[in-house]
């Protein structure tokens, strides 16, 4: 378990990817932005078809939702938190705040 709040900022989740620390990312962008940018071993699910793969997303290690800035990602967070998944995490600014603080050569959109 991680002690990480709702919100994670990118530099703690660039911290447990060097790291290690077990997590899934789920990146709800639509195909079309994923296609722009994205963070490798991202599960991409578009934030519409969450409710279908709910029994595919992961209860036994952390969930980090990410979107463009982290507007739909929230939204995605608290459905989670709402269908019974307590260990969800929204990045707060999204793959724009990771390109900006983190890899400055990613892609921006």
């Amino acid at each position: 378990m991680t002690s990480w709040g709702f919100d994670i900022e990118v530099g703690v989740l660039e911290r447990a990817r060097l790291d290690g620390v077990a997590h899934t990312l789920l990146d709800v962008r639509e195909p079309n932005e994923v296609a722009v940018c994205a963070l490798s071993d991202s599960l991409c699910i578009p934030m519409q078809q969450v409710p279908q793969h709910l029994g595919e997303l992961p209860r036994d290690h952390p969930l980090v939702i990410m979107c463009h800035h982290g507007g739909r990602s929230d939204q995605v967070a608290h459905f989670l938190r709402g269908n019974g998944f307590t260990n969800v995490h929204n990045l707060a600014g999204g793959i724009d705040a990771w390109a900006l603080a983190v890899d400055p050569e990613m892609a921006r959109y």
